[in-house]
């Protein structure tokens, strides 16, 4: 692994653990060469997914990008970071099982939201600002009023 800092090639694995449930194995390295210390995750990858945009552009699936998504989305709630990982990992998984290596961004914003909805109301509405474009507060407020109960009938 190539070290961040200096670049070296020849780094030194100090500590293996799994991580996000057994998802993934966290190594801590040390980079002889400049005394650098940096984090890596290793994962199983099932295959490599090509995201189709909207206006039709591909592009290769980043999982660090999805994962910015969320996590700005989730920002300042009350939400264990390892719950926001198994997460991300529960929807890379979902999507690289699906069968399909070319998957339409909107699939993959509908997954993110519904998985934001059984965790965070408030996440779940600020990723659907972006996912669905909101452009004034009327797009916000009918938004929301599909959130709540219908009102009981008073009699």
């Amino acid at each position: 692994m190539r070290c961040p800092f200096c670049g070296n090639v020849d780094t030194q694995v100090k500590d293996s653990r799994p991580a996000e449930d057994n998802a993934a194995i966290r190594r801590r390295r040390f980079c002889p060469a400049c005394g650098g210390r940096f984090t890596t995750y290793e994962r199983v990858q099932l295959r490599d997914l090509v995201v189709i945009k909207r206006n039709g552009k591909r592009e290769d699936f980043d999982r660090d990008k999805l994962a910015r998504s969320i996590r700005i989305a989730m920002q300042k709630r009350p939400i264990e970071p390892e719950r926001i990982d198994q997460m991300i990992s529960g929807i890379v998984r979902r999507l690289e099982s699906a069968g399909e290596t070319d998957i339409p961004s909107e699939r993959i914003g509908a997954i993110v939201m519904e998985a934001l909805a059984r965790i965070d109301t408030v996440a779940y509405v600020r990723f659907a600002s972006v996912y669905k474009n909101f452009q004034q507060a009327d797009d916000f407020e009918e938004f929301v009023a599909e959130l709540r109960p219908p009102p009981l009938d008073e009699k």
